[in-house]
């Protein structure tokens, strides 16, 4: 695998590997989007109806918010968004330059 890899990169450099690369990008871009929308649409609302007006009370779910569903929601929705930022501004920065 490394000697198919050294050649690519000998005969062109980085311009030719680079469509691969490309496609390859495009879809785990594509895929983090999927997953961003689906997360979203999973996630359950913040709004904690005429509960709120009495004012918030310590509850076991409170104390324990690392373990919920809405938190583990809550990461995967940021990690998956901070992979699609890094993505795109990889791909105008290269875009830039090719």
């Amino acid at each position: 695998m490394s000697g198919i890899l050294s050649n690519i990169m000998a005969t062109g450099g980085f311009w030719n590997v680079w469509p691969v690369i490309k496609i390859i990008a495009l879809i785990i871009m594509a895929l983090c989007a999927i997953f961003i929308i689906l997360v979203v649409l999973f996630q359950p609302g913040n709004s904690s109806g005429l509960g709120a007006l009495g004012g918030t009370t310590e509850t076991f779910l409170g104390k324990n918010k690392n373990k919920t569903f809405e938190h583990k929601m809550r990461r995967l929705t940021v990690v998956s968004g901070i992979v699609f930022t890094v993505l795109a501004v990889v791909f105008a920065i290269v875009a830039s330059f090719y």
